[in-house]
Protein backbone atom coordinates (compact mmCIF):
# COMPACT_ATOMS: atom_id res chain seq x y z
CA UNK A 1 0.00 0.00 0.00
CA UNK A 2 1.14 3.70 -0.92
CA UNK A 3 1.91 6.20 1.67
CA UNK A 4 -0.66 7.98 -0.28
CA UNK A 5 -3.22 4.93 0.56
CA UNK A 6 -2.29 5.47 4.00
CA UNK A 7 -2.61 8.79 4.48
CA UNK A 8 -7.02 8.05 4.09
CA UNK A 9 -6.79 6.46 8.07
CA UNK A 10 -6.33 9.87 9.26
CA UNK A 11 -6.97 13.50 8.82
CA UNK A 12 -3.95 15.67 8.80
CA UNK A 13 -2.58 15.67 12.70
CA UNK A 14 -3.14 18.76 14.83
CA UNK A 15 -0.60 20.32 17.05
CA UNK A 16 -1.16 20.58 20.56
CA UNK A 17 -0.70 23.22 22.86
CA UNK A 18 -0.65 23.19 26.78
CA UNK A 19 -0.59 26.71 27.92
CA UNK A 20 -0.43 27.39 31.82
CA UNK A 21 -1.08 23.86 32.89
CA UNK A 22 -1.13 22.93 36.58
CA UNK A 23 -2.51 19.72 38.32
CA UNK A 24 -3.01 19.58 41.90
CA UNK A 25 -4.11 16.53 43.63
CA UNK A 26 -4.85 17.07 47.43
CA UNK A 27 -1.55 17.33 49.08
CA UNK A 28 0.35 16.48 46.19
CA UNK A 29 1.15 18.98 43.11
CA UNK A 30 1.79 16.51 39.99
CA UNK A 31 2.10 19.08 37.30
CA UNK A 32 3.73 22.60 38.34
CA UNK A 33 3.48 24.84 35.26
CA UNK A 34 3.41 23.72 32.12
CA UNK A 35 3.97 25.35 28.94
CA UNK A 36 3.99 23.03 25.84
CA UNK A 37 3.71 23.52 21.81
CA UNK A 38 3.38 19.83 20.53
CA UNK A 39 4.01 20.26 16.23
CA UNK A 40 1.59 19.16 13.64
CA UNK A 41 2.99 15.48 12.33
CA UNK A 42 5.45 15.09 14.47
CA UNK A 43 6.07 12.31 17.04
CA UNK A 44 6.88 13.91 20.53
CA UNK A 45 7.84 11.60 23.76
CA UNK A 46 7.51 13.11 27.16
CA UNK A 47 10.09 11.15 28.80
CA UNK A 48 10.56 10.62 32.71
CA UNK A 49 10.65 8.41 36.02
CA UNK A 50 7.48 7.25 37.71
CA UNK A 51 5.56 10.23 39.43
CA UNK A 52 7.03 12.87 37.08
CA UNK A 53 3.64 13.70 35.62
CA UNK A 54 3.93 12.76 32.16
CA UNK A 55 1.00 10.13 32.15
CA UNK A 56 -0.95 12.77 34.62
CA UNK A 57 -0.15 15.23 31.40
CA UNK A 58 -1.35 12.49 28.51
CA UNK A 59 -4.56 11.85 30.88
CA UNK A 60 -5.55 15.68 31.05
CA UNK A 61 -4.73 15.78 26.72
CA UNK A 62 -6.86 12.88 26.65
CA UNK A 63 -9.64 14.56 29.18
CA UNK A 64 -9.57 11.59 31.89
CA UNK A 65 -8.53 14.30 34.24
CA UNK A 66 -9.05 17.87 34.65
CA UNK A 67 -6.93 20.54 34.66
CA UNK A 68 -6.43 22.67 37.76
CA UNK A 69 -5.48 25.20 35.72
CA UNK A 70 -4.45 26.41 31.88
CA UNK A 71 -5.77 25.78 28.59
CA UNK A 72 -5.49 22.52 26.62
CA UNK A 73 -5.71 23.48 22.55
CA UNK A 74 -5.89 21.09 19.47
CA UNK A 75 -5.62 21.97 15.94
CA UNK A 76 -6.16 25.94 17.41
CA UNK A 77 -9.16 24.41 19.34
CA UNK A 78 -9.85 24.95 22.92
CA UNK A 79 -10.45 21.55 24.40
CA UNK A 80 -10.19 22.18 27.68
CA UNK A 81 -14.06 21.89 28.75
CA UNK A 82 -14.82 18.49 26.41
CA UNK A 83 -15.42 15.59 27.34
CA UNK A 84 -12.99 12.99 26.39
CA UNK A 85 -15.37 11.40 23.59
CA UNK A 86 -15.81 14.78 22.14
CA UNK A 87 -11.69 15.36 21.73
CA UNK A 88 -10.12 14.22 18.85
CA UNK A 89 -7.67 11.92 20.08
CA UNK A 90 -7.31 8.35 20.95
CA UNK A 91 -5.13 6.47 23.45
CA UNK A 92 -3.01 3.36 22.53
CA UNK A 93 -2.60 1.75 26.52
CA UNK A 94 0.08 -0.73 27.87
CA UNK A 95 -2.66 -2.66 28.37
CA UNK A 96 -4.14 -4.17 24.90
CA UNK A 97 -7.87 -3.85 25.84
CA UNK A 98 -8.87 -5.70 23.30
CA UNK A 99 -12.31 -7.19 23.66
CA UNK A 100 -12.03 -10.85 23.82
CA UNK A 101 -14.70 -12.31 22.87
CA UNK A 102 -14.67 -10.77 19.13
CA UNK A 103 -12.61 -10.77 16.12
CA UNK A 104 -9.58 -8.82 15.04
CA UNK A 105 -11.51 -7.48 12.82
CA UNK A 106 -14.84 -6.83 14.83
CA UNK A 107 -12.16 -5.15 17.60
CA UNK A 108 -10.57 -2.65 14.83
CA UNK A 109 -14.37 -2.32 13.23
CA UNK A 110 -16.16 -1.61 16.95
CA UNK A 111 -15.28 2.54 17.23
CA UNK A 112 -16.89 2.97 13.87
CA UNK A 113 -19.41 0.65 14.11
CA UNK A 114 -20.94 2.74 17.68
CA UNK A 115 -20.04 6.31 15.92
CA UNK A 116 -22.14 4.64 12.55
CA UNK A 117 -19.31 5.23 9.85
CA UNK A 118 -20.26 4.06 6.54
CA UNK A 119 -18.29 1.01 5.36
CA UNK A 120 -16.80 -0.18 8.96
CA UNK A 121 -15.45 -3.72 7.95
CA UNK A 122 -13.40 -1.58 4.79
CA UNK A 123 -12.15 0.60 6.46
CA UNK A 124 -10.69 -1.95 9.31
CA UNK A 125 -9.16 -3.97 6.82
CA UNK A 126 -7.38 -1.14 5.40
CA UNK A 127 -6.20 -0.39 8.95
CA UNK A 128 -5.58 -3.84 9.49
CA UNK A 129 -3.42 -4.38 6.62
CA UNK A 130 -1.37 -0.68 7.46
CA UNK A 131 0.36 -2.80 10.64
CA UNK A 132 0.34 -6.04 8.32
CA UNK A 133 -2.09 -8.13 10.03
CA UNK A 134 -4.99 -8.34 7.59
CA UNK A 135 -4.30 -12.37 7.44
CA UNK A 136 -5.93 -12.57 10.84
CA UNK A 137 -8.73 -10.12 10.91
CA UNK A 138 -11.05 -13.64 11.55
CA UNK A 139 -9.07 -14.28 14.64
CA UNK A 140 -9.43 -14.21 18.57
CA UNK A 141 -6.69 -12.02 20.16
CA UNK A 142 -6.31 -14.88 22.55
CA UNK A 143 -4.73 -16.37 19.46
CA UNK A 144 -2.24 -13.72 18.70
CA UNK A 145 1.06 -12.97 20.14
CA UNK A 146 1.65 -9.84 22.24
CA UNK A 147 3.37 -7.43 19.78
CA UNK A 148 0.42 -8.70 17.17
CA UNK A 149 -2.05 -7.49 19.75
CA UNK A 150 -0.10 -4.28 19.91
CA UNK A 151 -0.64 -3.41 16.23
CA UNK A 152 -4.22 -4.75 16.61
CA UNK A 153 -4.45 -1.87 19.29
CA UNK A 154 -2.79 0.72 17.08
CA UNK A 155 -5.06 -0.26 14.22
CA UNK A 156 -8.69 0.19 16.20
CA UNK A 157 -7.34 3.63 17.63
CA UNK A 158 -5.62 4.79 14.23
CA UNK A 159 -8.64 3.92 11.76
CA UNK A 160 -10.86 6.38 13.85
CA UNK A 161 -8.91 8.86 12.51
CA UNK A 162 -7.61 11.29 15.66
CA UNK A 163 -6.03 14.63 15.21
CA UNK A 164 -3.82 13.29 17.90
CA UNK A 165 -2.63 9.85 19.31
CA UNK A 166 -1.39 9.31 22.82
CA UNK A 167 0.27 6.34 23.43
CA UNK A 168 0.71 5.19 27.55
CA UNK A 169 3.87 3.08 27.84
CA UNK A 170 2.21 1.16 24.67
CA UNK A 171 5.54 -1.31 24.31
CA UNK A 172 6.09 -1.72 28.31
CA UNK A 173 4.62 -5.57 28.23
CA UNK A 174 6.97 -6.73 25.32
CA UNK A 175 9.91 -8.61 25.79
CA UNK A 176 13.27 -6.62 24.64
CA UNK A 177 13.72 -7.93 21.04
CA UNK A 178 9.72 -7.34 20.40
CA UNK A 179 9.47 -4.03 22.11
CA UNK A 180 13.05 -2.96 19.58
CA UNK A 181 11.17 -4.23 16.52
CA UNK A 182 7.61 -2.14 17.43
CA UNK A 183 9.35 0.62 18.13
CA UNK A 184 10.50 0.81 14.66
CA UNK A 185 7.19 -0.40 13.25
CA UNK A 186 5.49 2.50 15.15
CA UNK A 187 8.03 5.19 14.00
CA UNK A 188 7.09 3.87 10.36
CA UNK A 189 3.17 3.96 10.63
CA UNK A 190 3.58 7.51 12.24
CA UNK A 191 5.45 8.58 9.46
CA UNK A 192 3.15 6.62 6.99
CA UNK A 193 0.41 7.98 8.13
CA UNK A 194 0.98 11.64 9.45
CA UNK A 195 -0.88 11.98 12.98
CA UNK A 196 0.56 13.87 15.64
CA UNK A 197 1.94 11.36 18.73
CA UNK A 198 2.30 11.98 22.25
CA UNK A 199 4.26 9.34 23.57
CA UNK A 200 4.31 8.73 26.93
CA UNK A 201 7.36 6.43 28.15
CA UNK A 202 10.21 6.19 30.86
CA UNK A 203 12.27 3.98 29.05
CA UNK A 204 15.19 6.45 27.59
CA UNK A 205 16.02 4.00 24.30
CA UNK A 206 12.68 4.22 23.20
CA UNK A 207 12.33 7.98 23.81
CA UNK A 208 15.45 8.51 21.48
CA UNK A 209 15.10 5.75 18.92
CA UNK A 210 11.23 6.59 17.90
CA UNK A 211 10.78 10.20 18.78
CA UNK A 212 11.46 13.61 16.62
CA UNK A 213 11.57 15.70 20.06
CA UNK A 214 11.97 14.35 23.73
CA UNK A 215 10.72 16.39 26.88
CA UNK A 216 12.57 15.35 29.77
CA UNK A 217 9.92 15.15 33.07
CA UNK A 218 11.29 16.00 36.46
CA UNK A 219 8.87 16.86 39.32
CA UNK A 220 6.11 18.20 37.37
CA UNK A 221 8.34 20.33 35.03
CA UNK A 222 10.27 20.06 31.93
CA UNK A 223 13.72 20.40 32.51
CA UNK A 224 14.55 19.92 28.40
CA UNK A 225 13.34 19.72 25.42
CA UNK A 226 15.07 18.89 22.38
CA UNK A 227 16.03 16.23 19.38
CA UNK A 228 17.22 13.32 21.15
CA UNK A 229 20.65 13.85 20.15
CA UNK A 230 20.80 17.54 21.74
CA UNK A 231 19.62 16.41 24.77
CA UNK A 232 22.20 13.75 24.48
CA UNK A 233 25.34 15.58 23.19
CA UNK A 234 24.01 18.86 25.30
CA UNK A 235 22.63 18.13 28.75
CA UNK A 236 21.75 21.04 30.54
CA UNK A 237 21.03 19.36 34.11
CA UNK A 238 22.36 16.82 36.47
CA UNK A 239 19.30 15.37 36.72
CA UNK A 240 19.33 15.15 32.35
CA UNK A 241 22.75 14.19 32.47
CA UNK A 242 21.84 11.08 34.47
CA UNK A 243 18.70 10.19 33.54
CA UNK A 244 19.34 10.22 29.99
CA UNK A 245 22.19 7.81 29.78
CA UNK A 246 24.81 7.59 32.28
CA UNK A 247 27.10 10.45 32.62
CA UNK A 248 30.52 11.21 34.63
CA UNK A 249 30.09 14.29 36.61
CA UNK A 250 32.79 16.22 38.90
CA UNK A 251 32.01 19.34 40.56
CA UNK A 252 34.50 22.02 40.38
CA UNK A 253 34.86 25.88 40.46
CA UNK A 254 35.63 27.81 37.51
CA UNK A 255 39.19 29.42 37.97
CA UNK A 256 39.88 30.98 34.83
CA UNK A 257 38.40 31.23 31.33
CA UNK A 258 38.68 32.53 27.66
CA UNK A 259 36.79 33.71 24.97
CA UNK A 260 36.05 29.92 24.22
CA UNK A 261 37.03 28.03 27.00
CA UNK A 262 36.19 27.72 31.08
CA UNK A 263 39.13 26.19 32.97
CA UNK A 264 38.24 24.52 36.25
CA UNK A 265 40.75 22.45 38.71
CA UNK A 266 39.66 19.21 40.02
CA UNK A 267 42.68 17.70 42.34
CA UNK A 268 45.55 19.40 40.85
CA UNK A 269 44.26 18.85 37.14
CA UNK A 270 42.68 21.02 35.16
CA UNK A 271 39.95 20.66 33.69
CA UNK A 272 38.28 22.97 30.93
CA UNK A 273 34.92 23.14 29.23
CA UNK A 274 33.62 24.84 26.10
CA UNK A 275 31.89 28.06 26.98
CA UNK A 276 29.22 27.43 24.83
CA UNK A 277 28.72 23.81 25.82
CA UNK A 278 28.42 25.04 29.79
CA UNK A 279 25.32 26.98 31.77
CA UNK A 280 26.85 28.64 33.89
CA UNK A 281 30.62 30.52 33.08
CA UNK A 282 31.91 31.54 37.04
CA UNK A 283 31.58 29.87 40.59
CA UNK A 284 30.55 26.45 41.35
CA UNK A 285 29.57 24.17 38.68
CA UNK A 286 29.55 20.60 37.44
CA UNK A 287 31.40 19.42 34.26
CA UNK A 288 30.02 16.35 32.76
CA UNK A 289 31.27 13.76 29.83
CA UNK A 290 29.66 10.06 28.67
CA UNK A 291 31.35 7.20 28.97
CA UNK A 292 32.45 6.37 25.62
CA UNK A 293 33.93 9.47 25.20
CA UNK A 294 36.42 8.00 27.84
CA UNK A 295 39.96 6.84 26.55
CA UNK A 296 41.97 5.04 29.57
CA UNK A 297 45.85 4.42 29.56
CA UNK A 298 48.15 2.99 32.16
CA UNK A 299 50.27 6.23 32.06
CA UNK A 300 49.60 9.69 32.50
CA UNK A 301 49.04 11.68 29.41
CA UNK A 302 50.78 14.18 28.21
CA UNK A 303 49.78 17.33 29.04
CA UNK A 304 47.12 19.03 26.10
CA UNK A 305 45.82 21.94 26.03
CA UNK A 306 42.72 19.93 23.72
CA UNK A 307 41.95 17.37 26.25
CA UNK A 308 40.72 16.81 30.05
CA UNK A 309 42.74 14.04 32.43
CA UNK A 310 42.00 12.42 35.64
CA UNK A 311 43.98 9.73 37.71
CA UNK A 312 45.47 7.94 38.82
CA UNK A 313 42.41 5.73 39.20
CA UNK A 314 41.48 2.01 40.55
CA UNK A 315 40.03 -0.21 37.98
CA UNK A 316 37.50 -1.71 40.36
CA UNK A 317 34.89 -3.65 37.84
CA UNK A 318 35.73 -5.08 34.15
CA UNK A 319 32.26 -5.84 32.40
CA UNK A 320 32.45 -7.66 28.51
CA UNK A 321 29.50 -7.15 26.45
CA UNK A 322 30.63 -7.98 23.08
CA UNK A 323 30.70 -5.15 21.07
CA UNK A 324 32.67 -2.99 24.18
CA UNK A 325 33.68 -3.77 27.25
CA UNK A 326 32.58 -1.17 30.32
CA UNK A 327 35.27 -0.39 33.12
CA UNK A 328 34.32 0.83 36.79
CA UNK A 329 37.17 2.95 37.86
CA UNK A 330 37.43 4.36 41.19
CA UNK A 331 39.35 7.82 40.48
CA UNK A 332 39.75 9.82 44.26
CA UNK A 333 37.47 12.81 44.49
CA UNK A 334 35.29 11.94 41.82
CA UNK A 335 34.24 8.23 43.29
CA UNK A 336 32.67 5.69 40.53
CA UNK A 337 33.78 6.86 37.05
CA UNK A 338 31.98 4.85 34.01
CA UNK A 339 33.90 3.94 31.07
CA UNK A 340 32.90 2.35 27.54
CA UNK A 341 35.73 1.33 25.12
CA UNK A 342 34.99 -0.29 21.95
CA UNK A 343 36.73 -3.79 21.36
CA UNK A 344 38.95 -3.00 18.55
CA UNK A 345 41.53 -5.95 19.70
CA UNK A 346 41.16 -8.88 21.95
CA UNK A 347 39.99 -8.89 24.98
CA UNK A 348 39.97 -6.29 27.58
CA UNK A 349 42.54 -3.05 27.95
CA UNK A 350 43.11 -3.25 31.44
CA UNK A 351 42.63 -5.90 34.20
CA UNK A 352 40.81 -5.48 37.61
CA UNK A 353 43.12 -3.78 39.99
CA UNK A 354 44.78 -2.23 37.21
CA UNK A 355 46.06 1.60 38.41
CA UNK A 356 44.79 3.80 35.15
CA UNK A 357 44.23 7.71 33.88
CA UNK A 358 41.82 8.77 32.00
CA UNK A 359 41.27 11.31 29.22
CA UNK A 360 38.88 12.94 26.94
CA UNK A 361 38.54 15.81 24.18
CA UNK A 362 37.94 19.14 25.73
CA UNK A 363 34.95 19.25 22.92
CA UNK A 364 33.08 16.24 24.44
CA UNK A 365 32.74 18.27 28.01
CA UNK A 366 29.48 19.80 29.06
CA UNK A 367 28.77 22.61 32.04
CA UNK A 368 25.45 21.54 34.35
CA UNK A 369 23.22 23.18 36.39
CA UNK A 370 22.48 21.59 39.82
CA UNK A 371 18.57 23.27 39.48
CA UNK A 372 17.56 24.33 36.80
CA UNK A 373 15.53 26.98 38.74
CA UNK A 374 18.59 28.88 39.11
CA UNK A 375 18.82 30.22 36.17
CA UNK A 376 14.85 30.01 34.96
CA UNK A 377 14.70 27.96 32.29
CA UNK A 378 12.58 25.61 33.09
CA UNK A 379 10.12 25.34 30.24
CA UNK A 380 12.06 27.27 27.72
CA UNK A 381 12.79 24.66 25.05
CA UNK A 382 16.06 25.61 23.86
CA UNK A 383 18.73 27.36 26.40
CA UNK A 384 20.93 30.00 24.58
CA UNK A 385 23.88 27.49 25.27
CA UNK A 386 21.62 24.62 23.20
CA UNK A 387 20.93 27.17 20.53
CA UNK A 388 24.47 28.38 19.92
CA UNK A 389 25.53 24.96 20.14
CA UNK A 390 22.99 23.17 17.34
CA UNK A 391 25.53 24.53 14.61
CA UNK A 392 27.80 22.54 15.98
CA UNK A 393 25.39 19.06 16.32
CA UNK A 394 24.18 20.07 12.44
CA UNK A 395 27.91 19.73 11.04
Amino acid sequence: MSVGDHRKFAESGADLQLVGIQKRFPGFTAIEHLDLTIPAGSFFALLGPSGCGKTTTLRLVAGLEEATAGRILIGGQDVTALTPHRRPVNTVFQSYALFPHMSVLENVAFGLRRRRISDPAAKAHEALRLVELDHVADRKPAQLSGGQQQRVALARAVVNRPALLLLDEPLGALDLKLRRQMQQELKQIQQEVGLTFLHVTHDQEEAMTMADTVAVMHQGRIEQMGAPEELYELPRTVFVANFLGQSNLFPVEVAGATDQVLHAEFRGMRLSVPRARSERDSGRITIGVRPEKLTLAHAEPEPDALTNAVGPGRVTDVSFIGVSTQYTVAVPGAGDVQVFAQNLQAGPTAALGDEVWLSWRVEHTFGLLDDPLDAGIVDAGLSTRAIASRAALAE
